[in-house]
C-alpha cells in the first residue's frame, strides 16, 4: 500500500492545482490545511517528483504537477460516469440537478425548458441559482452547481467550457427614447446616451465598452448596475437606454414596444457568446445533459430579427 496513490490524495492534489492555495483547497475539501499538505506530500514521495512550487504568493504546478493534474481530473471524471451509469442501471431518471444561469437565461428561456423538463422526469430534483458570471464560476468550481451557463470567457483550470449559443446584442430603450420598434440602428448615429453598463466585474462589461469606445458612440452618462430587472423597469420608465443580448429581449421583441422598445446593432453588428460551464473533474450526468438540452431547444426556438 505504501506505494498506492488513494483517491483522497488525487482529489487533495487536483484542489490544490485548482485553488492555488493550500488553504482555500482545504475550505473546498472540507478538510485541514495539514491535511491537505500531508496528501500532497504522500503523492510527491510516492511519484519521486515535486508537483508544486510554492511561495509567498501561493503555489503553482510544476510542469510534472500540470501533467499529474491532467490525468487525475481523468480519474475523477471516469469515476462519475460509472458512478452516474450505475444509478440509471434500472432505466429510471432519478437524482437532482444543480444548475447557475445567469439572468439572460433565466428571463427568456428557463421557464418553458422547466416546465417540460418536469412534466418528462418528475423523479429528478431541480435546483436552479440565478446569479451573474463570476459567482457562478465559483459555485462550479466547487461543485456546488453541476453546471452553468454564462458569457463566453478565455477558460480557467477546473472548469471545463462548452459553447452553448451566440446573441446578438440590442440597445433596449423605452418609448420616451422615440426609436423604431425591431428596427436595426448605428449607434455612432445617436445622440449622446444615458447608458446603463454591467459593472466592471461583469463579463460583458469589456466588450460593450471595447465596442463603444471603437465605433464612436457619444456617451452623456453612465449607470453602472449588475441588476437585470432593476435595469428593464428603470430602461421602461426613463430616457436611459442598455445594451442587452436578444437572449433576455426577446420577451419584449413580442410586443408592440409600448413597454421596451429594441433595437439590433448595425454597422457593425455586435454578438455575444454563451458557454456551458462544469466542474472539470465532474462530468455532467445523464438528467444534467437532458435538462440542458431542454434550455438549448428553447435558445434555438428564439429567432432574432435580422
Amino acid at each position: 500500500m505504501g506505494n498506492m496513490v488513494t483517491l483522497r490524495q488525487i482529489q487533495s492534489v487536483v484542489a490544490v492545482v485548482e485553488e492555488r492555495s493550500f488553504t482555500r483547497a482545504a475550505n473546498r475539501e472540507n478538510a485541514t490545511q495539514s491535511g491537505i499538505s500531508q496528501h500532497v506530500a504522500a503523492v510527491e514521495k510516492t511519484l519521486g517528483i515535486p508537483l508544486f512550487e510554492r511561495s509567498s504568493d501561493g503555489v503553482t504546478p510544476t510542469p510534472a504537477g500540470a501533467r499529474y493534474y491532467k490525468r487525475c481530473i481523468e480519474i475523477l471524471r471516469t469515476l462519475e460516469v460509472a458512478k452516474g451509469e450505475a444509478r440509471q442501471a434500472d432505466g429510471t431518471m432519478t437524482g437532482k440537478i444543480r444548475a447557475g444561469l445567469i439572468p439572460a437565461f433565466t428571463r427568456a428561456a428557463l421557464a418553458p425548458a422547466l416546465e417540460r423538463f418536469a412534466d418528462r422526469y418528475p423523479g429528478v430534483e431541480i435546483e436552479v441559482t440565478e446569479g451573474y458570471s463570476g459567482a457562478l464560476m465559483g459555485l462550479v468550481r466547487a461543485e456546488s452547481l453541476d453546471f452553468a451557463l454564462v458569457p463566453g470567457f478565455a477558460g480557467e483550470t477546473g472548469l471545463k467550457v462548452t459553447h452553448l449559443n451566440r446573441s446578438r446584442e440590442m440597445l433596449v430603450s423605452g418609448p420616451r427614447h422615440g426609436l423604431r420598434h425591431l428596427a436595426p440602428l448605428r449607434l455612432s448615429d445617436q445622440r449622446p446616451l444615458k447608458i446603463i453598463l454591467p459593472t466592471r466585474a461583469n463579463v460583458r462589461r469589456s466588450k460593450i465598452t471595447e465596442y463603444i469606445e471603437t465605433h464612436g458612440v457619444q456617451i452623456d452618462r453612465v449607470l453602472e448596475m449588475d441588476a437585470m430587472l432593476g435595469t428593464l423597469e428603470l430602461v421602461a420608465a426613463s430616457d436611459w437606454v442598455t445594451i442587452l443580448p436578444w437572449i433576455i429581449c426577446s420577451p419584449d421583441a413580442e410586443g408592440d414596444g409600448a413597454v421596451r422598445r429594441i433595437s439590433p446593432l448595425a454597422d457593425p453588428p455586435l454578438h455575444s457568446d454563451f458557454v456551458v460551464i462544469e466542474p472539470a473533474r465532474s462530468p455532467l450526468q445523464p438528467q444534467g445533459h437532458l435538462f440542458l438540452e431542454e434550455i438549448r431547444a428553447e435558445l434555438d426556438r428564439l429567432t432574432e430579427p435580422a
